[in-house]
């Protein structure tokens, strides 16, 4: 990739959707677009003939021959908690890919408008140790990466943690656990857990389900209000189009053939259900829900809506 990524805080959407499953919302926290090379760089299949054989893509999730991909976290609003699942790319960081490099976005003022400044976060969900999904878990102060969340407990799968800890890792890659993972484990706030085959609650309302492939350790985040449940991909679906080909891999897959049956898996038990599906990388509308359609499935979308927050 050559180009940058567009930064969302230059457009009117950039304060992010909201959804209302009853007693629990759901918020998405917008960082940036991802530029059209990230599409034929992350998910090399996803061919123009590919995308024609699902029309509804356009125009929301797809231009004419690349599909549109985005950065964001969501933050979650309990009875009790506020939580947050992944944390994006960051801002200040060297990083390898040019469209990931030494951001400068507003991610910390949308979350604060959102009602989730950094002090009131209780707890951090990481769904896998990926450079985008793990980059707000610190900030810079005074020449050192310290955690952005000061009173966060971070959450993260122990089968991850242990799988990286032997991987023989290129230098950006453990630049990343440098400044954005080593720190919490420096500072005594990250929790590993044992994700079963069942799942496992971690907060009311809120469970981990494993969704290996992408990673060995990935798990996706379940919701589940008083009238609706949800469920957070991280990267278990990169993309709708992975609806309609769900054999589609992509090209940071540990595992291709084990993420296709994680990805299979998850369709099946979404299909024709009520269950809303928010995509990690999902572009606008990000939600839907899905539907079988003539042997595949497809999204169908769900935009959300402003909803205040309860603190300033």
């Amino acid at each position: 990739m050559t180009s940058t990524a567009t930064r969302i805080a230059d457009e009117p959407s950039g304060a992010g959707a909201a959804w209302d499953l009853g007693g629990l919302v759901v918020r998405r926290i917008d960082e940036i677009h991802l530029p059209p090379q990230t599409s034929p760089w992350l998910l090399p299949q996803a061919t123009k003939d590919v995308i024609d054989e699902a029309p509804w893509l356009r125009p929301d999730f797809a231009d004419t021959d690349v599909l549109h991909l985005a950065s964001h976290s969501f933050a979650v609003e309990t009875a009790a908690l506020r939580i947050l699942v992944d944390t994006g790319i960051g801002n200040g960081k060297a990083r390898a890919n040019p469209a990931w490099n030494n951001l400068d976005t507003d991610y910390l003022h949308r979350l604060a408008a959102a009602g989730f400044p950094p002090e009131s976060v209780d707890l951090v969900i990481i769904t896998h140790l990926h450079t985008d999904h793990v980059g707000w878990n610190t900030r810079l102060s005074d020449g050192l990466w310290i955690p952005t969340f000061p009173h966060a407990r971070y959450l993260a799968s122990r089968a991850e943690w242990d799988y990286w800890a032997s991987a023989d890792m290129d230098e950006p890659r453990r630049q990343m656990f440098r400044d954005s993972v080593h720190p919490l484990r420096d500072s005594g706030q990250i929790d590993l857990v044992d994700v079963p085959e069942q799942g496992c609650e971690v907060a009311q309302g809120v469970r981990l389900i494993p969704t290996p492939g992408h990673t060995p350790g990935q798990f996706a985040v379940e919701l589940h209000g008083t009238n609706r449940s949800a469920l957070i991909t991280g990267d278990s679906i990169h993309h709708p189009v992975q609806l309609s080909h769900s054999h589609l891999t992509s090209s940071a897959d540990t595992d291709p053939g084990q993420a296709v049956r994680t990805r299979n898996k998850l369709l099946t038990d979404l299909a024709d259900t009520d269950t809303l599906l928010l995509g990690t990388h999902f572009p606008q509308p990000t939600a839907g829900v899905v539907r079988s359609q003539g042997g595949h499935y497809r999204l169908l979308s769900e935009p959300g809506t402003q909803i205040p927050p309860t603190r300033p």
